[in-house]
């Protein structure tokens, strides 16, 4: 996907850009190093995620922090899509609504 398509889309935001100006001759892998280590951390995010969710009683405090650490991974590479999506479960989370946390987290598997 390109950069630009991705702005286009919502899946984007400026902030990526701002790590592809950072790329240079000296580090000319610079974004697609920035990228595969958001995508290892997510894994382990969404591990650690259903970890929590599989936990009686859910532990609201720990899901908002979890998504809280993901949502500040996202904003750091640009991931709008990801962004809005860690706010929307967030809110699930601070209403205690446990089956909008149970439902919604499979919206990161979508993404």
């Amino acid at each position: 996907m390109s950069p630009i398509f991705g702005i286009k889309n919502g899946y984007l935001d400026e902030q990526f850009i701002q790590l592809e100006e950072l790329q240079d001759n000296y580090n000319p892998n610079f974004v697609e190093e920035v990228v595969t280590l958001f995508y290892r951390d997510s894994a382990r995010f969404l591990f650690s995620l259903d970890q929590a969710l599989g936990k009686r009683p859910l532990d609201f405090t720990k899901l908002d922090n979890l998504m809280h650490q993901f949502q500040s991974r996202s904003t750091s590479i640009g991931a709008k899509k990801v962004k809005t999506e860690c706010t929307h479960f967030k809110n699930y989370c601070n209403a205690k609504n446990v089956e909008g946390c149970h439902t919604y987290h499979f919206a990161f598997f979508l993404i």
